[in-house]
């Protein structure tokens, strides 16, 4: 595992960008693609000249955008990161698309360039919730899409948006039962959140869009587990549901707390104990490339307890959980936990252990920020802990 690295890519462009999203993603009119292919592939090389000697294990195209991407740029970054690294046997390459026509016009081009994973923003199967969900396919685009992927991919999964405004526990039972019968391995399922700095966030501010009530939402997240593991496609992480060896490699690389390369604008990487952020708006990655070598922002050392907490944050999101006496060790740390908390939440059956492993339960994952607040308590070796 210490070997063992994933690497992103982020396409920053998009055709138009939607209201509840708050990714790092610009509309752009058009787009110079050997320009960027250039700027991606100088911005990996420096991040390979910093990670010698490590085995690529997934690779995931995101965005933004990223069918919007010219194919050849994908092959010409897939060719350049099996140069810079020796790949794993049957390393998983990743790209995210959206379902129009136009994009699955490509996905034969892809699926040559080397990608055998897509992840399909479908997003629902109701052209009415496309329509409030500022989606520019319809269900039946969608669909037709879904097929070419299927045709042309080795794996694919698609994402649905939940618990919209009057949606009722009928509906979403019907249009996730529809989704389950489609033949995926995965299915990445949201709740729709309202993002500070998106359009619905400011439709809400202003009156004029009411999120879901929280216990409607609750139910409808258990319902989604239940019909999910009923079908085949159990949850193993908070809103990520597969069939038995479908789970996403690369996300569990950041679900694990592994090492992961960022290259591209607004990407975030983890490298060695040290966080890396690109440079978010594209002109000012490129400046940075042309300046530097590079598109890095920012780039800080992560203390031991720093990263004991984000891999306690990033694990207890998986079904399987942690064990906390390896995070402990592996960052050189005496404690981890409150175990007075944790106790406290097993008592009220939103934690379990099952061995040294710890767990959230069904109803602690709709509490998981909450939860985290009251039982982190990492500390380094030798802290003296007062008390009055």
């Amino acid at each position: 595992m210490a070997g063992d690295l994933a690497l992103y890519i982020h396409w920053p462009f998009c055709v138009s960008k939607c209201p509840y999203c708050d990714f790092n993603s610009h509309v752009r009119e058009s787009i110079d693609q050997q320009a960027w292919r250039d700027a991606l592939l100088a911005d990996l090389a420096h991040e390979a000249a910093l990670l010698p000697g490590r085995r690529l294990t997934s690779i995931f195209f995101g965005g933004g955008t990223p069918s919007l991407m010219d194919p050849a740029t994908a092959e010409a970054l897939i060719s350049a990161a099996r140069r810079h690294w020796p790949a794993a046997d049957g390393i998983e390459i990743t790209l995210e698309a959206n379902p129009s026509s136009v994009e699955a016009a490509r996905f034969a081009d892809l699926a040559s360039a080397g990608i055998n994973r897509v992840s399909l923003g479908l997003q629902s199967l109701d052209d009415t919730a496309l329509r409030f969900l500022g989606r520019a396919h319809s269900a039946s685009e969608g669909l037709a899409a879904l097929d070419v992927a299927q045709a042309n991919f080795d794996r694919v999964t698609f994402d649905l948006i939940y618990a919209l405004p009057g949606q009722s526990a009928a509906d979403w039972q019907a249009m996730l039962t529809r989704a389950l019968a489609l033949g995926t391995g995965h299915l990445s399922l949201y709740q729709l959140t309202i993002e500070p700095g998106t359009r619905f966030a400011a439709l809400h501010a202003a009156g004029k869009l009411d999120p879901i009530d929280a216990d409607t939402a609750a139910d409808l997240y258990e319902m989604t587990g239940a019909l999910t593991s009923e079908a085949g496609l159990p949850l193993y992480e908070i809103s990520n549901h597969a069939r038995p060896g479908q789970e996403s490699r690369h996300n569990l690389t950041y679900w694990r707390y592994g090492d992961y390369a960022g290259i591209g604008p607004g990407a975030h990487g983890r490298r060695l104990g040290t966080r890396t952020v690109r440079h978010k708006k594209p002109e000012n990655f490129l400046s940075g490339l042309s300046r530097n070598g590079h598109g890095i922002v920012e780039e800080a050392p992560l203390s031991p307890i720093e990263s004991a907490d984000e891999a306690l944050v990033m694990g207890l999101r998986l079904a399987d959980g942690i064990v906390p006496a390896d995070i402990a060790s592996r960052f050189g740390l005496d404690h981890l936990l409150d175990d007075r908390a944790v106790a406290r939440m097993a008592a009220s059956e939103h934690l379990t252990w099952s061995g040294d492993r710890l767990q959230t339960t069904p109803s602690g994952r709709l509490l998981l920020d909450h939860i985290l607040g009251q039982i982190a308590d990492a500390q380094p070796p030798s802290a003296v802990t007062l008390s009055a």
